[in-house]
This record gives structure tokens, sequence and C-alpha cells, in this order.
């Protein structure tokens, strides 16, 4: 017998499908030698400071460095403290059970990092020693499961990426915990959460959103000049800035007076514009964000469920390239386009023309090849999931598309010894941009120009002065903050010198999403409209950590290399252990010696001592009285309670009606949050209309 473990009971099914494991159990199928099982994420984790004795925060149990690290079924949030999650716990019973009763083992979850941590952490806590295959597939189609499984890989090959998932695991671990338990004792009062990736996350927005709001415009003005030629007209802007009014008046006199303007040079080249890359998952996210408003965390979970409904290939990737065994596979993937309503027209076309290379390397391509479409017709989709599909399988058909040619003219004029300059193209074949048929961002330039030659004198027909004022670097979208953590917070636009940097960027772009979500839920940042904005709270924590070593994106960048250098064998995990050690008692020492306190601003007055302050913690908001003892939970019938909704309760005694608690029985039930006359908290139920 021949046991399988997915990630996902869903991708479980598609597998089980093709072995011909159709008979369901509780937690597998089985069938034809086989029994397919899955895991549910991460249903192995790493235990907690109270797990090695340390309990609560104390300054001389920092740093917490275990020597060895211990693995526990998933927690779950309880009323008081954490609890083993029981579907885990079922679920490993069940994959113990599936394990034991086959002679091997192939490893179906997601062929990734994270999903070989999955694998072997539950594989260790197991204690289990059979061997095991891997299947290493980029798409979900049963044509890919089917050669996946004739050509299954021996589970060594991947130990260097397991080392490196593991190393990322564990420095997460001891770096976000001893820096968040240093902090919080620092402050004195409340408790803040530090992240090896999260905490220079926060400052690149803080950072931006301060010299934005700091920032003092610098006025300037140019002149604009209306010309025109055989009935052509057009205007040209004055090259220089000028700091004073008076100096643009002066040339503002200077045309009126002459009432002409002399054309220095004309330059006419054409353009080539090579098609974009095709998109690796940090790209689909920035684009999603800048056009559609899609957070980064919304448009991976929308390719995700597109991946497993097996219409595009595996989304986590960090490629931009496929391989040339896989760009023998796109003409027939054009084809597949030939009836889709909004590109099947450009697809046609597609025919008679020598497919682009330019996304085309070997050497280029990582774990996955970058995100495109399968075989499979893309039907009844609709909604934000037509819209990310779209995206993907627009960007193939502008990647393998002939390059857009253009004529780009440049024309300089003069007024005395001021030079004016005005830009203009024409499409001379549109190629890849005929896919959407957009036109460029700064389009200000498409428009066409008369014929010009050098020394026309033109009439002036109007001119004027432009006041304008230099203006800061915008606050960071999700777009370009991911641009900003794939680059290590340099400003890099150019997409080569981006593709050259991915080595040293942030977090990946599996979890880059995940760290932007995080510093949602901890309260650190806030969106308005598009742009993220740090909140007070993350603002303080921000102005105490932004010198201190865990800010330091460009220090966390060269983690992110060290990773990929296990990954790939150039390093060894011991060698990074130590310095992830070093590390953490570096800032360990930093942040218990700040003797900046941390303002608490969801602090608010004890309802029942009446001298006390009310402490918001992630896990309870209690008063700091030590003689009062009042204390309210966030988990309640497993609902997480808010910040408002608490102070709702401490200002007012009471909320207002809350939705999705559950019973005991697993029921549903709406209901409002009161103080009993002991200060306890208890359900306050809505009154039911009575029946006419």
């Amino acid at each position: 017998m021949i046991a399988i473990i997915a990630e996902k009971p869903s991708v479980a099914r598609e597998i089980a499908a093709i072995v011909g494991a159709s008979s369901k159990e509780d937690g597998y199928m089985q069938g034809k030698g086989y029994m397919v099982t899955w895991a549910l994420g991460h249903l192995i984790t790493l235990a907690m400071p109270e797990d090695y004795g340390f309990t609560g925060f104390n300054r001389e149990h920092l740093p917490i460095i275990p020597e060895t690290f211990q693995l526990i079924p998933r927690q779950v949030k309880a009323e008081k403290g954490y609890k083993p999650d029981g579907g885990a716990l079922k679920q490993l019973k069940v994959i113990k059970t599936v394990f034991e009763q086959c002679d091997k083992i192939i490893v179906a979850t997601d062929a990734g990092r994270e999903g070989e941590l999955i694998f072997r952490f539950i594989y260790s806590h197991l204690n289990c020693r059979k061997p095991f295959d891997r299947l290493w597939i980029s798409s979900l189609t049963d044509k890919a499961i089917k050669e996946g499984m004739q050509n299954l890989k021996v589970g060594s090959d991947y130990d260097n990426l397991y080392h490196a998932a593991k190393a990322r695991s564990e420095s997460d671990w001891l770096v976000g915990i001893n820096a968040s338990q240093s902090l919080s004792i620092a402050a004195g009062r409340g408790t803040y959460s530090l992240g090896r990736v999260q905490t220079p996350t926060l400052a690149m927005i803080c950072k931006r959103f301060l010299e934005n709001k700091h920032f003092v415009p610098v006025p300037f003005w140019q002149v604009k000049v209306q010309t025109k030629k055989t009935n052509v007209p057009f205007a040209a802007i004055s090259k220089e800035k000028y700091e004073q009014k008076d100096k643009a008046n002066e040339v503002l006199r200077l045309l009126q007076e002459g009432k002409t303007i002399t054309v220095k040079s004309v330059e006419r080249k054409e353009v080539n514009q090579e098609p974009p890359l095709l998109y690796d998952l940090t790209t689909l996210q920035k684009e999603a964000n800048s056009k559609h408003g899609f957070s980064a965390d919304k448009t991976l979970s929308i390719a995700q469920k597109l991946y497993e409904s097996k219409l595009i290939t595996y989304p986590r990737t960090g490629s931009r390239y496929i391989s040339a065994d896989v760009f023998d596979e796109i003409p027939q993937l054009v084809d597949s386009l030939k009836q889709h309503s909004r590109f099947g027209s450009y697809a046609q076309t597609m025919d008679n023309i020598v497919l682009n290379v330019r996304s085309v390397d070997d050497k280029k391509v990582t774990d996955h090849h970058a995100l495109i479409i399968t075989e499979n017709p893309a039907k009844d989709i609709s909604g934000d999931d037509k819209t990310i599909y779209e995206m993907v399988a627009g960007r193939m058909l502008e990647a393998f598309s002939q390059k857009c040619v253009k004529d780009a003219t440049t024309i300089t004029l003069t007024c005395g010894d001021t030079v004016f300059e005005t830009k203009g193209s024409t499409v001379k074949q549109a190629g890849w941009r005929a896919v959407f048929n957009e036109k460029e961002e700064k389009d200000d330039e498409e428009s066409n120009l008369p014929n010009l030659s050098e020394g026309e004198q033109l009439p002036v027909l109007q001119a004027d002065v432009l006041e304008k004022q230099t203006k800061p670097k915008p606050l960071h979208t999700e777009a370009s903050l991911l641009s900003a953590m794939e680059s290590a917070g340099k400003e890099v636009e150019n997409e080569a010198e981006c593709e050259a940097m991915k080595g040293s960027g942030i977090g990946t772009p599996a979890t880059r999403a995940a760290i932007i979500e995080t510093l949602f839920s901890r309260d650190y940042i806030r969106r308005e409209k598009k742009s993220l904005v740090p909140s007070d709270k993350g603002l303080a924590v921000y102005d105490i950590v932004k010198d201190k070593r865990i800010a330091d994106v460009a220090m966390t960048g060269n983690w992110e290399n060290a990773l990929a250098k296990i990954e790939s064998g150039e390093m060894d995990t011991n060698t990074f252990r130590q310095a992830t050690e070093v590390y953490t008692r570096q800032i360990t020492t930093e942040l218990l010696n700040t003797s900046i306190a941390v303002a608490d601003n969801n602090a608010c007055d004890c309802p029942k001592c009446k001298s006390g302050k009310v402490i918001f913690f992630p896990k309870v908001a209690k008063c700091n009285n030590a003689d009062c003892g009042l204390m309210v939970f966030r988990n309640r019938s497993e609902k997480e309670l808010s910040d408002k909704q608490i102070t709702d309760l401490l200002i007012t005694g009471k909320t207002s009606v809350i939705k999705g608690f559950k019973s005991k029985g697993g029921k549903s039930f709406d209901a409002a949050l009161k103080f009993d006359a002991d200060y306890t908290v208890v359900f306050d139920f809505p009154e039911k209309k009575g029946k006419k």
C-alpha cells in the first residue's frame, strides 16, 4: 500500500481521482493500492515558550533560545490562553494510521518551501521512518498529475529545501518571541509584536508616511506656449524650472512681444518596446492592487482558488520565466483562448507570428515557472475570479507577442535663450499592446506632431506661466510596498534591475501578503483608500525601533539571501543558526535597554475600581490595579472581540449586538455583551418580537 499526503482535501480529491482511490473514508480515500490523505495547512508548529517552562514575560528569561526546538500540534485561541486544535488532532491521528498501513509515502503537499515544511514537520512529529518520494508539479490538471506520478523525485532531493524552510521558521520564532517580549517589558505596559520581516516592513510604511507628512513643497514656475503648423496645434513647455516667478514672467513677455518661436531641432527615432515578462506572484499582486484595488492577500487567495480549479499554474512562484519544454506548450495554450470572449480575436492573430522568447530562460526558472494558464477552459467564472484569470491569460498573450514599435519625435523650440520641448509618438505596430488596447500611463506624449524643420518660425498663439510645486513621494500602497519588499527598500523601477534584486528582498512571494495582513491585525497600519497609513500604535513602535537592528531592511534582505543559499546547498544551517542566535541576543539587549515607554492609546478608565486603567493585550484586556481584578477575554464563544467592542463595553457597560457567537453545540447565535453586578461579562440577548 502507498500513502499519498496532500496539503488540502481539495487537492487530495484530485489526486485520488487520478490514482483510482475512490473509496471515501473518514479523513482519507482508498483504492487500487493507494491511501490518499491530507494535511490542513500547518498541522504541526514550533512549541511556544510556555512549553519550555518560560511562562509570562520576564526579563530574566531573555533571550529564550531553545537548544532543540519542540514540535506540537497546531493551537487555537481559547477563552484562557491556547489549546490544541481539535480538528488538527483528529486529522493527525488519521495521517498516522495511514502512514502505519503503508510501505512508502508520496509527498504531494504544495511544491515549495512551506509545502515541504508542512510534510516534514508532520513526518518528524509522528516519528515516521517510512521512505518517501516527492510529487513535484506546477499545475493540478489531470495531465500534470499523471506526468508527475510517472516522474516522482527522491524525497531526499528536497532536503535542502526543508532545511531552508526549517531555518526560516526557527529564526522567525527566535526573533519574534524575544523582540516582542523585550519591547513589551521595556514599555512597561501592553503587549507589542515585532518580527524579523514584519518590523522592517512596518518601518518602510512609517518612514514614507512621515516623509510625506513633513514634506515642505517648494514652488517653481514653467512657461507653456501654444503654437501650430498647417492647422495642427501643439504645446511646448520650458525645459527650465524657474525658482522665481519674475524670471518666468520675463520669458512670457518676450514670447508675447516677439509673437514667434523658432524650431531649434527635430529628433525622430524608432522605439521598440519589448513585451512584459510573465507574472510571478508579487508582480501579479502589485498590478492587481494598482489596477483593481485588490489587496495582496485577496489576489493570492483568488490565484490559489484558480490553481485548485486547474485553471492556472502554481501561484506562489518567484520566477517570471518558463523553461524551453514549457514553451513548447504555449501554442496550444494560445489556441485554447481562441474562443474566449475577450481574447479570442487577438489569439487568432497569433497564428501568423513567431512567438517572442523573452520570457523563456531555463536558468531563471526557480522551483516553479512563471504564472500561465492551463489547457482547461475557464468556464463559469465571474467577478474577481474572472479579473485575476484574465490578468494571467492576457499577460501570457502579451509576453509571447511581438514588440510594440513607435515613431517617437522630440522637438525643441527657442525664444531668445529659453528652450521649450515637446514630445510625441505614433504607433507603427501595436504588437503586445493590442491585447488589452491599453495606453501607457504617462500618455500625454501619445500625440501626433506636425512635420517640422530646423529654423522654421512658428506663431505664438498663446503663452502662460504655470505655477507648480515639488511633490513628496506618495504614501505606500500595497503595490509600492510589495515593490519595496522585493527590492529591500531600494527605489527600483526598472524591470531588469528589479529582477536582479529579487534575491535580496525581504519575505518571499508566498509570505509577503501574510506579513502585510499581520500588520493590519496588530492594528499597526490601516487603509485609507489605496494608501497604507500607520496607526498611532504603529508609529509609537516605529519611533522606538527605527534605529534598531530589528528594523534594518537591508539586514533582513541579507537573511533571505542566506536562506536561498541554504536551499541551494551553498550554506550550512548551523552557520545560519549561530548568526541568528547572535542577532537575537543583540536585539534583545537593545530593546530591553530602551528607555522610552510606549504610550498605550487603547487604555480605558476602569469602570469597576474607578482608579485603574484597563490595558489591552492580545488575549485579554485587564485593569492594571492589582487589587481590582477586572478582566475581559478577547475570545468569547469562538468570537474574537475587537478593540472597539471592548472599549464600548468598558465605557457604556454594554456592546451593540455582535453576530456569530457559537454555542457548545456548534450553533451560531447573536447577542450583546454586558457587565453584571460583579463586573463579569455576560450575554445580553435581544428581545424577540412578539407574534400578533
